[in-house]
């Protein structure tokens, strides 16, 4: 019988796999495609290139040096275990970008290798932070900023590499190569959201229905899981209601519909997206 501490151990070497997995990718998408072709991503990465053309060495000695500040300043913030994985992904992209670095890019192209490095470079890095680490210490300072500051960390994130931007075409790269730097970051940005949080997105779905007995039990049949009831009031009738809410597939969000209309057509449906969902009858997203 497996122990709960040989699960764990199971567990964390599978991260630090797919964190490998996820930093050498990282590194085939900079120096196959993006670096060779004078494009840059945004964060550490971008300082990083910029750093390298300026000084005439290696990015990827300047990828572990730039994180590390951030690193300290997150650790109280993120936890020992995030700090460890984080270093360790920003140290295997550092050796690779440093390997590939001598490897002939795949491309000279500028639109094919601005749009397949992006893909590419935000594939790896999503691995990453889906595992539960990062390749960018950026980010980490921008979630600290977001909670002093009426602002998200989207919208730090895109400030900060903005500046970059405008620091690489005026330093090293013509203002053509930092526009395709920014058709990359946002693709790379697209990507990451995309192998972080799975292709399948649930939706939350309250239901506020005056037969909702009925619709909570046909509803429970053709999911196959189970609905709640959130006790409510109407606030001028002050009498209470049942509020049915459930968690569904985009897929399955055509049947909700659907029984609904069939049941009480006058329901009110509210839909929110939910990035990820564990436990009851769903698969978790690192479970895919």
């Amino acid at each position: 019988m497996i122990t709960t501490k040989e699960k764990q151990v199971a567990r964390e070497i599978q991260q630090i796999i797919i964190i490998t997995i996820g930093a050498v990718i990282a590194a085939i998408g900079l120096e196959q495609f993006l670096v060779p072709n004078d494009i840059m991503d945004g964060g550490v990465i971008g300082l990083s290139i910029i750093a390298g053309e300026i000084t005439g060495m290696q990015m990827s000695i300047f990828i572990v040096l730039f994180n590390i500040p951030f690193l300290i300043f997150g650790y109280r913030r993120m936890g020992l275990k995030f700090t460890l994985h984080t270093l360790y992904g920003v140290i295997i992209l550092s050796v690779f970008t440093s390997v590939f670095h001598h490897v002939e890019p795949f491309t000279d192209d500028l639109f094919l290798a601005t749009i397949i490095g992006a893909v590419i470079l935000g594939a790896g890095v999503g691995l990453v932070i889906r595992t539960g680490g990062a390749l960018d210490g950026t980010e980490i300072l921008a979630i600290f900023v977001s909670k002093k500051r009426p602002v998200s960390v989207g919208q730090i994130v895109m400030i900060m590499n903005l500046f970059i931007f405008i620091l690489a075409a005026l330093l090293v790269f013509s203002w053509e190569t930092a526009m395709y730097s920014i058709i990359t970051y946002y693709i790379a940005f697209k990507m990451i959201d995309i192998v972080a949080e799975g292709l399948e997105q649930y939706k939350s779905v309250t239901i506020i229905s005056s037969k909702p007995d009925e619709l909570a039990n046909v509803l429970s049949k053709s999911l196959g899981r189970g609905i709640t009831f959130i006790k409510g009031e109407g606030v001028y009738s002050n009498e209470p209601k049942k509020i049915i809410y459930t968690i569904v597939s985009r897929i399955e969000l055509s049947i909700v519909r659907e029984k609904a209309h069939q049941i009480d057509p006058n329901a009110l449906i509210a839909i929110e997206n939910v990035a990820d969902v564990t436990g009851s009858n769903f698969e978790t997203s690192s479970g895919h």
